[in-house]
């Protein structure tokens, strides 16, 4: 039983780590077109997100350094792959029945998100994005962020699956083997 506990959970950190960096990339993307579409820097959204660490003055830095950008995606990954974990977790329960299902739900988990980022969350720690983009952006960028958890859960499956076939084909395999010789 252990066993099986313990391959559940390293399954879901697995999905979700998968999951959140499909929809890392996604999220940023969204947050650099937008930004560009406002006439801001492309790294400004994905920068201020380090304001945690470096301080507001974070969203006005434009260019790319290990100490806003770095620190900033990775701030983003990090929380990207902190909302995988209960989306995986939900969709683990509850499979989607259809794309829309699963779409549903992504943007469920992102309005929660969303929810939790600017009204739960000491202002220090939010994403940081309100110094940047506006209310509209900001709300495009949640709505490309529950896309990427969509997105990331189908890549997560598609490698669960293929896993699962890998082994399903690999166990007979070597137990002719071992038995033949």
């Amino acid at each position: 039983m252990k066993m099986t506990t313990d391959n559940k959970w390293s399954q879901l950190g697995l999905s979700a780590a998968v999951t959140g960096a499909v929809a890392a990339l996604v999220s940023a993307a969204a947050l650099t077109a937008l930004a560009k579409m406002e006439g801001k820097g492309a790294l400004q959204p994905v920068n201020a997100t380090s304001h945690w660490a470096r301080g507001d003055e974070a969203a006005k830095v434009e260019l790319p350094s290990a100490s806003h950008t770095l620190v900033g995606f990775a701030t983003h990954y990090l929380s990207v792959v902190f909302w995988a974990a209960p989306f995986e977790a939900w969709l683990a329960a509850n499979p989607p029945r259809t794309l829309m299902n699963l779409l549903r739900d992504a943007l469920v988990t992102s309005g929660i998100a969303w929810a939790v980022d600017y009204g739960a969350t000491p202002k220090r720690f939010t994403p940081g994005w309100e110094l940047v983009l506006s209310k509209k952006s900001m709300l495009a960028s949640y709505v490309a962020l529950a896309f990427g958890l969509a997105a990331g859960a189908l890549v997560s499956a598609r490698m669960r699956e293929s896993t699962r076939t890998t082994w399903r084909k690999a166990i007979p395999q070597r137990l002719a083997r071992l038995a033949g010789g």
